[in-house]
């Protein structure tokens, strides 16, 4: 028995809990303190935005601000919608973000699938091909687009919105690095059975890849739905604006600025983007939950 091991006292035990208690403590007020930050950051400007729909044009103006509304008021929502086609707008984003996502989200994971499973000559040198296109910005591809819609004589039409922005190297990039990470002991029990590409895609890959797919579609839709330079370059009349678009006019016809029906209007982009996310935001938790537990 070695004597010179000295055992630890009650005052020292107390000492090194309490020490331990008060790590742990600054950790979580260190924490909380982060989260407060980033809600107030985030949520102050959303939290104006909702509350001066609500205001009369005086109360937006005044000083010191009002955080609640003194005479709340739904007339903001009426002038906006009556003061631009929101209805037709509605109609235009919807189209655009289904059909733009859709096709985002097949070619992303069919690719994806190609470059995760599928063996097929120079597939290291088109990927790194693919990760070069991750680096040029959007902006210096905005004049060939424009100018291959020209010429095809898609200019002011649906297609035009849609067709350049239907496929993505982020997504594809994105899903593959996924894909890498599932099991291949389940693709390889599926290739015995006698599964094809196309099986094992969509009865094995897409229901384990399922958090990472409905990720990149719920960026996909958001991406679409708030996009405003391409579909402001490539349309020419007031029926074929987009939403993001409708609210930009607003702000130009209302020539001196009504804050109240702008963001009033400014609502009604926002609102329908919330839904899809607190929808689908089910999806993502199940498909963590079950990628959690599988054997």
């Amino acid at each position: 028995m070695n004597r010179d091991a000295k055992t630890p006292t009650a005052p020292d035990q107390f000492a090194d809990e309490w020490a331990g208690q008060k790590y742990s403590l600054v950790r979580r007020f260190t924490g909380y303190l982060g989260m407060l930050l980033c809600v107030a950051v985030i949520g102050l400007p959303v939290y104006w935005m909702v509350i001066g729909a609500f205001k009369v044009s005086q109360e937006i103006y005044q000083v010191p601000p009002t955080w609640l509304p003194k005479q709340p008021t739904l007339a903001n929502f009426v002038d906006a919608w009556q003061a631009a086609p929101f209805g037709r707008y509605y109609v235009n984003t919807l189209i655009t973000t289904l059909f733009g996502s859709g096709f985002e989200v097949f070619f992303a994971v069919t690719s994806a699938f190609a470059f995760a499973f599928l063996r097929f000559p120079q597939k290291e040198l088109l990927f790194l091909i693919l990760l070069a296109a991750l680096m040029v910005p959007t902006q210096v591809t905005i004049l060939p687009n424009y100018l291959t819609i020209a010429q095809l004589g898609w200019i002011n039409t649906y297609q035009g919105i849609v067709v350049p922005g239907a496929a993505v190297a982020y997504g594809t990039f994105l899903l593959r690095q996924y894909f890498r990470t599932l099991p291949h002991e389940v693709m390889d029990a599926a290739k015995v059975d006698g599964a094809g590409h196309l099986r094992t895609l969509w009865s094995i890959v897409l229901p384990l890849a399922r958090p990472a797919i409905v990720t990149m579609a719920l960026l996909s839709i958001v991406a679409k739905w708030n996009d405003f330079l391409w579909p402001l370059l490539v349309t020419n009349t007031r029926e074929m604006r987009v939403l993001p678009i409708g609210i930009f006019w607003l702000m130009v016809e209302e020539g001196t600025i009504n804050w109240g029906v702008v963001m009033a209007g400014t609502l009604f982009v926002v609102v329908p983007v919330v839904l899809v996310f607190l929808y689908a935001q089910r999806y993502v938790v199940d498909g963590i939950a079950a990628g959690a537990v599988k054997g």
